[in-house]
């Protein structure tokens, strides 16, 4: 059984509903990636996943238990998730905002440790964070608060972790970056990841499980290598396209059709 599943959930805010009779099950030791277009309800979907929104019916279980029943730390404990946008204290540094991802590990017989130490350090060099480990998060940039998030996020240390457009405010370099780190969590550590993506291509490349939506609904879902089809695309996206083998890594490459030129571009 997965540790993570939905089960036929509506969501919605408020009266607006956003997705009815929605089931879901994440792969263990997967990285599942959610695509689709704008507002077709992926963000909402994993709000609902890391318990952030409550459906208006069905359950989200983890570990076989309604999520909403277990108590906060338990959940923080093997629940982790980066928000699509955070906001970070005033006058907060790095290094103790990336320590919070500890918190939930504290109590009242185990305060902080050299390995609670040990394990914020990594986490800043492996985002690349630990030279601003002083500086004060509202003076960074958005690539660097984001990286910044990352790193409290993993500092958390859960066999699950839920990122929703980890690669937001990055350029393309530190979005490979960060999409290569996420990987090596997946393949070295064994974690379960699910994150939440906009770029097509980068979801293929990376992901060992895709979930394609469109209007509150999975159109498919499986491996990239068997589901991603220009059928799919045009499906999911309304994107006429091509799709090849991407020659670095092998993974399904979605290139959207040529535009036609303007008969006067044409004479």
């Amino acid at each position: 059984m997965s540790r993570l599943t939905a089960e036929s959930v509506t969501l919605a805010y408020d009266q607006r509903v956003i997705a009815e009779e929605l089931s879901v099950v994440v792969p263990d030791n997967s990285f599942t990636v959610i695509v689709g277009p704008n507002a077709c309800g992926k963000s909402t979907l994993l709000r609902a996943l890391s318990r952030m929104l409550k459906p208006s019916a069905g359950t989200v279980l983890l570990d076989g238990q309604a999520i909403g029943s277990l108590p906060a730390k338990k959940v923080a404990r093997t629940l982790g998730l980066l928000p699509q946008s955070s906001i970070a204290p005033d006058g907060i540094t790095v290094a103790d905002l990336v320590a919070r991802g500890r918190y939930p590990h504290q109590g009242l017989l185990r305060q902080w440790s050299p390995e609670d130490e040990r394990i914020v350090d990594e986490s800043m060099a492996a985002t690349g964070v630990a030279s601003l480990a002083d500086r004060y998060v509202d003076e960074l940039s958005g690539g660097q608060r984001q990286r910044v998030w990352i790193a409290m996020a993993l500092a958390q240390q859960t066999p699950l972790l839920l990122l929703d457009e980890p690669t937001t405010y990055l350029d393309i370099a530190h979005q490979v970056e960060v999409l290569d780190l996420c990987a090596r969590l997946h393949e070295e550590e064994g974690r379960t990841l699910v994150a939440v993506l906009h770029d097509l291509n980068h979801a293929a490349r990376y992901a060992t499980h895709l979930i394609a939506m469109r209007e509150g609904r999975i159109v498919a879902e499986g491996p990239p290598g068997e589901i991603v089809t220009a059928g799919l695309v045009e499906e999911v996206f309304g994107l006429p396209c091509r799709v090849i083998e991407d020659p670095e890594s092998g993974t399904p490459l979605v290139v959207p059709a040529a535009r036609k030129p303007s008969a006067r571009a044409a004479r």
